[in-house]
Protein backbone atom coordinates (compact mmCIF):
# COMPACT_ATOMS: atom_id res chain seq x y z
CA UNK A 1 0.00 0.00 0.00
CA UNK A 2 3.15 2.30 0.71
CA UNK A 3 4.34 1.35 -2.43
CA UNK A 4 1.36 2.18 -4.41
CA UNK A 5 1.43 5.45 -2.60
CA UNK A 6 4.87 6.39 -3.61
CA UNK A 7 4.08 5.18 -6.98
CA UNK A 8 1.00 7.43 -7.14
CA UNK A 9 3.05 10.41 -6.15
CA UNK A 10 5.92 9.28 -8.35
CA UNK A 11 8.39 10.14 -5.68
CA UNK A 12 10.99 7.53 -3.74
CA UNK A 13 12.19 6.88 -0.71
CA UNK A 14 14.65 9.11 0.30
CA UNK A 15 16.69 8.58 3.71
CA UNK A 16 18.97 10.98 5.78
CA UNK A 17 19.27 10.02 9.08
CA UNK A 18 19.53 6.35 8.79
CA UNK A 19 19.71 5.61 12.88
CA UNK A 20 15.90 7.76 13.30
CA UNK A 21 14.53 5.09 10.41
CA UNK A 22 16.07 2.18 12.18
CA UNK A 23 15.07 3.24 15.70
CA UNK A 24 11.76 3.93 14.86
CA UNK A 25 11.04 0.22 13.24
CA UNK A 26 12.70 -1.35 15.89
CA UNK A 27 10.42 -0.04 18.86
CA UNK A 28 7.46 0.00 16.68
CA UNK A 29 7.43 -3.69 15.89
CA UNK A 30 8.59 -4.32 19.92
CA UNK A 31 5.25 -1.89 20.34
CA UNK A 32 3.03 -3.77 18.12
CA UNK A 33 4.18 -7.39 19.01
CA UNK A 34 3.73 -7.17 22.84
CA UNK A 35 0.29 -5.34 22.31
CA UNK A 36 -1.22 -8.54 20.05
CA UNK A 37 0.83 -10.15 22.87
CA UNK A 38 -1.20 -8.88 25.59
CA UNK A 39 -4.44 -8.81 23.88
CA UNK A 40 -4.01 -12.47 23.60
CA UNK A 41 -3.15 -13.37 27.34
CA UNK A 42 -5.07 -10.85 28.90
CA UNK A 43 -7.77 -8.62 27.19
CA UNK A 44 -8.52 -5.97 24.76
CA UNK A 45 -9.52 -3.57 27.62
CA UNK A 46 -6.34 -4.16 29.24
CA UNK A 47 -4.38 -4.81 26.38
CA UNK A 48 -5.74 -1.54 25.00
CA UNK A 49 -4.82 0.91 27.60
CA UNK A 50 -1.77 0.11 28.93
CA UNK A 51 -0.59 -0.06 25.43
CA UNK A 52 -2.37 3.75 25.90
CA UNK A 53 0.07 4.44 28.86
CA UNK A 54 2.50 5.51 26.14
CA UNK A 55 2.10 9.51 26.30
CA UNK A 56 2.80 9.24 30.12
CA UNK A 57 6.19 7.49 29.09
CA UNK A 58 7.01 10.09 25.63
CA UNK A 59 6.27 12.76 28.25
CA UNK A 60 8.87 11.18 30.41
CA UNK A 61 11.52 10.08 27.95
CA UNK A 62 10.80 13.78 26.43
CA UNK A 63 12.47 15.27 29.64
CA UNK A 64 15.28 13.51 28.90
CA UNK A 65 15.99 13.26 24.75
CA UNK A 66 13.70 16.38 23.51
CA UNK A 67 14.96 19.62 25.37
CA UNK A 68 12.69 21.86 24.28
CA UNK A 69 9.47 20.18 25.12
CA UNK A 70 10.56 19.48 28.90
CA UNK A 71 7.49 20.34 31.28
CA UNK A 72 7.76 20.09 34.91
CA UNK A 73 3.89 19.88 35.44
CA UNK A 74 3.50 17.04 33.33
CA UNK A 75 5.58 14.92 35.05
CA UNK A 76 3.80 15.31 37.87
CA UNK A 77 0.40 14.85 35.81
CA UNK A 78 2.47 11.76 34.66
CA UNK A 79 3.44 10.62 38.48
CA UNK A 80 -0.15 10.61 39.53
CA UNK A 81 -1.54 8.83 36.04
CA UNK A 82 1.05 6.13 37.06
CA UNK A 83 -1.24 5.35 39.80
CA UNK A 84 -3.72 4.46 37.48
CA UNK A 85 -1.19 1.98 35.59
CA UNK A 86 -1.18 0.09 39.27
CA UNK A 87 -4.46 -0.17 39.56
CA UNK A 88 -4.96 -1.35 36.04
CA UNK A 89 -2.37 -4.09 36.38
CA UNK A 90 -3.49 -5.14 40.40
CA UNK A 91 -7.87 -4.66 39.97
CA UNK A 92 -7.61 -6.09 43.30
CA UNK A 93 -5.54 -3.64 45.59
CA UNK A 94 -7.99 -2.22 47.23
CA UNK A 95 -9.90 -5.06 48.27
CA UNK A 96 -7.28 -7.42 49.67
CA UNK A 97 -4.68 -4.34 50.30
CA UNK A 98 -1.71 -6.59 48.47
CA UNK A 99 -1.02 -7.21 44.88
CA UNK A 100 -2.53 -10.85 45.70
CA UNK A 101 -3.71 -11.18 41.92
CA UNK A 102 -1.17 -9.25 40.41
CA UNK A 103 -0.77 -11.12 36.47
CA UNK A 104 2.38 -10.97 34.79
CA UNK A 105 0.52 -11.15 31.64
CA UNK A 106 -0.09 -7.92 32.28
CA UNK A 107 3.49 -6.96 31.80
CA UNK A 108 3.21 -7.59 27.91
CA UNK A 109 1.24 -4.44 27.70
CA UNK A 110 3.19 -2.12 29.81
CA UNK A 111 6.23 -3.40 27.68
CA UNK A 112 3.91 -2.34 24.38
CA UNK A 113 3.63 1.36 26.01
CA UNK A 114 7.08 1.51 26.73
CA UNK A 115 8.23 0.87 23.37
CA UNK A 116 5.41 2.55 22.02
CA UNK A 117 6.85 5.38 23.40
CA UNK A 118 9.79 5.37 22.04
CA UNK A 119 8.61 4.87 18.58
CA UNK A 120 6.71 8.02 18.91
CA UNK A 121 9.98 9.81 20.34
CA UNK A 122 12.04 8.22 16.88
CA UNK A 123 9.21 9.12 14.75
CA UNK A 124 8.79 12.87 15.48
CA UNK A 125 12.52 12.83 15.32
CA UNK A 126 12.25 11.48 11.26
CA UNK A 127 9.55 13.51 10.35
CA UNK A 128 12.01 16.73 11.19
CA UNK A 129 13.80 15.40 8.26
CA UNK A 130 12.09 12.46 5.91
CA UNK A 131 8.94 12.59 4.16
CA UNK A 132 5.83 10.68 5.40
CA UNK A 133 6.43 8.18 2.75
CA UNK A 134 9.93 8.01 3.31
CA UNK A 135 9.02 7.04 6.75
CA UNK A 136 6.21 4.27 6.61
CA UNK A 137 8.16 2.74 3.28
CA UNK A 138 11.27 1.79 5.61
CA UNK A 139 8.72 1.49 9.23
CA UNK A 140 6.80 -1.41 7.32
CA UNK A 141 9.74 -2.82 4.89
CA UNK A 142 12.51 -3.73 7.94
CA UNK A 143 9.16 -4.08 10.27
CA UNK A 144 8.31 -7.18 7.92
CA UNK A 145 11.82 -8.44 7.30
CA UNK A 146 12.44 -8.85 11.17
CA UNK A 147 9.02 -10.41 11.73
CA UNK A 148 9.51 -13.06 9.17
CA UNK A 149 13.55 -13.37 10.66
CA UNK A 150 12.00 -13.93 14.08
CA UNK A 151 8.81 -15.93 13.52
CA UNK A 152 9.15 -17.47 9.96
CA UNK A 153 7.99 -20.74 11.11
CA UNK A 154 4.97 -19.70 12.42
CA UNK A 155 4.35 -17.73 9.50
CA UNK A 156 0.86 -19.68 7.85
CA UNK A 157 -1.49 -18.57 5.10
CA UNK A 158 -4.58 -18.02 6.38
CA UNK A 159 -8.10 -18.88 4.60
CA UNK A 160 -11.68 -18.48 5.71
CA UNK A 161 -13.22 -16.08 8.44
CA UNK A 162 -9.33 -15.47 9.53
CA UNK A 163 -8.43 -14.22 6.02
CA UNK A 164 -11.29 -11.60 6.20
CA UNK A 165 -10.01 -10.32 9.80
CA UNK A 166 -6.74 -10.22 9.04
CA UNK A 167 -6.76 -8.27 5.67
CA UNK A 168 -9.22 -5.63 7.75
CA UNK A 169 -6.76 -5.84 10.62
CA UNK A 170 -3.81 -5.06 8.03
CA UNK A 171 -5.82 -2.30 6.11
CA UNK A 172 -6.92 -0.43 9.10
CA UNK A 173 -3.28 -0.73 10.60
CA UNK A 174 -1.68 0.56 7.80
CA UNK A 175 -4.41 3.71 7.47
CA UNK A 176 -3.64 4.39 11.11
CA UNK A 177 -0.15 4.54 10.60
CA UNK A 178 -0.53 6.90 7.73
CA UNK A 179 -2.56 9.07 9.28
CA UNK A 180 -0.45 9.42 12.64
CA UNK A 181 2.89 9.86 10.50
CA UNK A 182 1.41 12.81 8.29
CA UNK A 183 0.21 14.44 11.78
CA UNK A 184 3.61 14.14 13.19
CA UNK A 185 4.15 16.85 10.53
CA UNK A 186 2.20 19.72 12.86
CA UNK A 187 2.45 18.83 16.70
CA UNK A 188 5.11 17.85 19.03
CA UNK A 189 5.60 13.57 20.49
CA UNK A 190 3.39 14.42 23.59
CA UNK A 191 0.92 16.16 21.56
CA UNK A 192 0.66 13.84 18.61
CA UNK A 193 1.00 10.75 21.08
CA UNK A 194 -2.46 11.63 22.08
CA UNK A 195 -4.59 11.73 19.04
CA UNK A 196 -6.02 8.49 20.02
CA UNK A 197 -5.94 8.14 23.67
CA UNK A 198 -9.69 7.89 23.46
CA UNK A 199 -8.59 4.23 22.39
CA UNK A 200 -8.45 3.74 26.14
CA UNK A 201 -12.51 4.15 26.94
CA UNK A 202 -13.12 2.46 23.97
CA UNK A 203 -11.75 -0.28 24.36
CA UNK A 204 -13.00 -0.71 28.23
CA UNK A 205 -16.20 -0.05 26.86
CA UNK A 206 -16.81 -2.29 23.68
CA UNK A 207 -14.11 -5.15 25.13
CA UNK A 208 -17.19 -6.79 26.81
CA UNK A 209 -19.77 -6.31 24.10
CA UNK A 210 -17.31 -7.35 20.82
CA UNK A 211 -15.00 -10.02 22.49
CA UNK A 212 -17.19 -10.71 25.54
CA UNK A 213 -14.48 -10.57 27.77
CA UNK A 214 -15.52 -9.39 31.92
CA UNK A 215 -15.70 -5.53 32.39
CA UNK A 216 -13.79 -3.88 34.30
CA UNK A 217 -14.34 -3.61 37.64
CA UNK A 218 -14.64 -0.17 40.02
CA UNK A 219 -10.50 -0.07 40.32
CA UNK A 220 -9.76 -0.56 36.74
CA UNK A 221 -11.97 2.11 35.59
CA UNK A 222 -10.61 4.28 37.92
CA UNK A 223 -7.09 3.38 36.65
CA UNK A 224 -8.16 3.92 33.43
CA UNK A 225 -9.37 7.35 34.14
CA UNK A 226 -6.50 8.16 35.25
CA UNK A 227 -4.52 7.08 32.46
CA UNK A 228 -6.68 9.16 30.28
CA UNK A 229 -6.60 12.65 32.31
CA UNK A 230 -2.81 12.51 32.57
CA UNK A 231 -2.90 11.81 28.40
CA UNK A 232 -5.80 14.42 28.25
CA UNK A 233 -3.42 16.73 30.18
CA UNK A 234 -0.44 16.15 28.00
CA UNK A 235 -2.25 16.89 24.86
CA UNK A 236 -3.38 20.46 26.35
CA UNK A 237 -1.64 23.37 24.77
CA UNK A 238 1.21 25.06 27.11
CA UNK A 239 -0.96 28.20 27.29
CA UNK A 240 -4.43 27.06 28.40
CA UNK A 241 -2.17 25.09 30.89
CA UNK A 242 -0.45 28.19 32.22
CA UNK A 243 -4.06 29.71 32.76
Amino acid sequence: MVSCLLLVKKSVPKPVSWHYLIGRTLANTMAVYCFFKAVDLTSVAEGNILNMTYPLFVALFSWFTLKDERNPAAIMVVLIAFAGVIMILAPDLFHSGLLTRFNLNSLWGLASGISASVAIIYLNLSRRVHSTETTLFFMFGMGCVIIFLLFRDRIVWPDGLAFQFIALCSILSVMGQVFITFGFRFVTAVEGSIVSSSRILLAALLGPVIAAEPALNLTGWIGAFLIFAGNVYLALPKKAKAT
